[in-house]
């Protein structure tokens, strides 16, 4: 039996999402977990939904998600870049939908470093003039 899926990397700060796209009933599993115990913020669930709602797929595909690295709102975030990615590969004609949506694009924003002679990537020592 030949299965049909469609998969996609989405990235988020210093997360890693691996996204697999399948036909089924809408069901979403992140890490061998359902969806409501892993990502247990509405507003993340909501996000993540996001893509499949604006192409009026949510029902279609069931979704199978590994992700690793970062916190739940990284996660999240490369998720959603995951699911909008798996959704172009599934049907290149949803891709001007997605990017205008804002979807596609990689949120570069990262922790910046901690520079040498500085408490952090910005903030210095207290000045003492005495």
């Amino acid at each position: 039996m030949i299965s049909v899926q469609w998969m996609a990397t989405g990235r988020r700060k210093s997360a890693v999402a691996r996204v697999y796209l399948r036909p089924g009933k809408g069901n979403l599993i992140v890490n061998r977990r359902s969806l409501e115990t892993y990502f247990d913020r509405p507003t993340l669930r909501m996000l993540l939904k996001q893509p499949l709602n604006l192409v009026n797929l949510g029902e279609a595909f069931d979704i199978l998600i590994n992700v690793k690295g970062g916190g739940k709102s990284g996660q999240a975030g490369a998720v959603l870049q995951g699911i909008a990615r798996a959704l172009v590969s599934y049907d290149p004609k949803l891709r001007t939908d997605l990017k205008h949506a804002g979807f596609l694009t990689r949120d570069s924003r990262a922790k910046e470093r901690k520079k040498y002679g500085l408490r952090g990537a910005r903030a210095r020592f207290q000045f003492s003039k005495r």
